[in-house]
C-alpha cells in the first residue's frame, strides 16, 4: 500500500517538476482543451506537447476523450489532492519543530 502511494507521488511530482507541464495543469485548471489549444502558448512542435501531455497522463494528472477528430484534455483532481495533502502533512511537521525549537531556545535565553 505504502509502496504504490509513494509511486503515485513520485510520478505526480516528476510530472510538475517540468514547467511546460505545470502551465498546462495551470491552463486545464480553467477547464477542458484540445490538445491544438494547450500547446498553441508553448515555443515547442504539438508532439512535444503531445509528449508532455502523455507524462501528465501516466501520473494520472490528466484525462482525455476524443470528439470526432479533436483529444480534449481535462484534469484528473485526485493525484493533485494527493500531492496536497503530502505536502500539507510535511508542513505541520516542520512547522511543529521549528516552533519546538523557538521555544527550546527561548527556554536557553538564547533565542533573542
Amino acid at each position: 500500500m505504502v509502496k504504490g502511494m509513494n509511486e503515485r507521488l513520485d510520478s505526480v511530482f516528476a510530472a510538475l517538476a517540468d514547467p511546460t507541464r505545470r502551465a498546462i495543469v495551470a491552463r486545464l485548471a480553467h477547464g477542458e482543451a484540445s490538445v491544438s489549444q494547450l500547446a498553441a502558448p508553448f515555443p515547442v512542435s504539438l508532439p512535444a506537447v503531445t509528449k508532455h501531455l502523455s507524462v501528465l497522463r501516466r501520473a494520472g494528472i490528466v484525462k482525455d476523450r476524443k470528439l470526432g477528430r479533436v483529444r480534449l484534455c481535462r484534469l484528473a483532481t485526485d493525484p493533485l489532492r494527493q500531492a496536497e495533502r503530502w505536502v500539507a502533512e510535511q508542513r505541520l511537521f516542520w512547522d511543529q519543530r521549528m516552533d519546538g525549537l523557538a521555544a527550546h531556545l527561548e527556554a536557553d535565553g538564547r533565542g533573542e
